[in-house]
């Protein structure tokens, strides 16, 4: 009797180890796929933020461009309406060069502001600073989503060792924490997709 008592606790002992490898099996996988998703959404958005990055940086390239041409027209002007102050020139020479003025300055105006320009989106200096202080404000957000999901697939990566060594060594506590990584991974994910500057300290930490 005593030997089949002890037969049947080792069948149980044995139901009971395949049943926690299953569920242990189970969680690695969730976290693998959760793994997956992070990385893949974490790719994506460094790739977003290196594009918005150089867009920006376009973007400062022509308004300096713009700037330059802007500054020199209006020395160009300030000089000319100096000339007209000269006393040895006609008056055809003088309607001329006040022409001349008048279309300079215009060019002027229009390299400070063109909102018609680019479709819409405005090519003067005012337009170009407003543009590239958007791509940039789009960088850091795309930077932001990144270091979540860089936090998240730790957390994943963390969760599925220790997961794994639950398998080798039988430590439920292993199990319990690994399923805890699991959830703060899956946090880190969410808040990279809908409040990615909800804790901006630790991305500029990670930095």
């Amino acid at each position: 009797m005593g030997a089949h008592e002890n037969l049947e606790h080792a069948e149980h002992a044995e139901h009971a180890s395949h049943g926690g490898n299953k569920k242990i099996a189970l969680l690695i996988s969730v976290l693998a796929l959760c793994l997956a998703f992070s990385e893949t959404l974490g790719k994506s958005s460094q790739t977003a933020a290196l594009n918005f990055q150089i867009e920006a940086s376009n973007l400062w390239n022509f308004f300096q461009a713009k700037s330059i041409r802007r500054t020199a027209t209006l020395v160009a002007v300030e000089q000319t309406k100096l000339e007209l102050l000269g006393t040895n020139l006609t008056d055809a020479q003088k309607t001329a060069i006040a022409k001349q003025v008048e279309e300079w300055t215009k060019t002027a105006a229009r390299y400070r502001s063109e909102p018609e320009a680019a479709g819409g989106k405005g090519e003067g200096t005012v337009e170009l600073s407003r543009r590239a202080i958007e791509e940039q404000h789009l960088r850091d957000t795309a930077l932001s989503r990144y270091h979540m999901y860089e936090f998240g697939s730790a957390a994943f990566q963390i969760g599925i060792v220790l997961a794994s060594a639950q398998v080798i060594t039988g430590m439920v506590i292993l199990g319990w924490l690994s399923g805890f990584l699991g959830i703060a991974g899956l946090a880190f994910t969410m808040l990279g997709l809908w409040a990615p500057h909800a804790l901006d300290f630790l991305t500029h930490a990670a930095h």
